[in-house]
């Protein structure tokens, strides 16, 4: 029987296409979520809904911010990896609430490393975001770059709590790897993310709000590619701190983005352009090559193929 796996922020969209994979492969999962309501809990209950009844998956509702149960957790469940996913998300948000992004991302982060290094866990996979890059220069970023430029509070919280993630493998030593996620979509997608939002417009013949002239581009990965790469890692147990990017290694700019939409909803947008937002970078892209030589990552789903899957998903789920 494989090691028990603790997946933080399960009900999520990463979480919950990673602990559906991971009860595929066999492994114990322990999900923890508090089911908050940065969008809507019942979104969250529904994708973890078919998942509860699985031989393997138990379900915690909880806050990473809670030490207590935590400890608890570890103690009851054998926990030998912890793969964490939960995180207050979104730059735009991040503007309003600096310090409930403080909270969320650094102290839970630091709780959940104090209960590895109590609890002798020798994995500890960690989803940063590619915000973190900020005004560091020219795309594609590799891994190697500074990170001491972040332009949004949920950049600064996710770059400090990659550095406590570097603290604690250094000291213990806990085996970590941290993954630079670049704007994951496809199934289950948050309904704020900014594909989730363009079809549902498009579809219900809602004006589209552009901000910036359109220009503005993004490494956009599916999530099955991300949902690779965290199982390669925790397959090949890379000793050690390692930090990987995941992503497709292609920048899409926003225009064509939505010219796939269009095409794959048979309907035209209506769009307004705004000035473009605090926060927010003109560019992402990932230097992946790190990731395909160390973990054997190969993004398979182009942005050609991923809309219209997206598409479909949401016809089928959006009453």
């Amino acid at each position: 029987m494989k090691k028990a796996v603790l997946v933080t922020g399960a009900a999520g969209f990463i979480g919950s296409h990673l602990v559906e994979r991971l009860l595929c492969l066999g492994y114990q999962v322990v999900g923890l979520d508090n089911f908050d309501d940065s969008y809507s809990p019942a979104i969250k209950w529904k994708n973890i809904h078919a998942l509860r009844e699985k031989d393997g998956f138990l379900l915690v509702e909880g806050d990473i911010r809670d030490a207590l149960l935590l400890g608890h957790v570890f103690s009851e469940n054998g926990i030998g990896a912890v793969v964490h996913l939960a995180a207050r998300a979104g730059v735009r948000p991040s503007l309003e609430q600096p310090l409930l992004y403080q909270d969320v991302n650094i102290k839970g982060t630091i709780n959940l490393l104090e209960a590895c290094r109590a609890s002798g866990v020798k994995q500890f996979l960690f989803a940063s975001s590619s915000s973190v890059y900020g005004l560091n220069g020219k795309a594609p970023f590799n891994e190697d770059a500074k990170v001491s430029y972040p332009i949004s509070p949920y950049a600064a919280s996710k770059a400090a709590a990659e550095l406590f993630c570097r603290t604690y493998s250094y000291l213990y030593p806990l085996p970590l790897v941290v993954f630079r996620l670049f704007t994951v979509y496809g199934p289950r997608q948050r309904p704020e993310m900014a594909i989730h939002r363009f079809v549902k417009m498009v579809d219900q013949g809602e004006e589209v709000t552009l901000f910036g002239d359109g220009t503005a581009k993004r490494d956009y990965t599916y999530v099955d590619d991300i949902i690779a790469g965290f199982e390669a890692a925790l397959v090949r147990q890379e000793k050690g701190f390692h930090i990987f990017n995941l992503g497709r290694g292609e920048a899409v700019d926003l225009r064509y983005l939505l010219e796939l939409i269009e095409e794959a909803l048979g309907k035209k947008a209506r769009t307004r352009n705004l000035a473009p937002q605090s926060g927010e970078v003109p560019v992402t892209l990932a230097d992946i090559s790190k990731a395909q030589a160390l973990l054997g990552y190969e993004p398979k789903v182009s942005i050609e193929e991923g809309i219209p899957l997206f598409v479909r998903w949401y016809r089928e789920n959006r009453r």
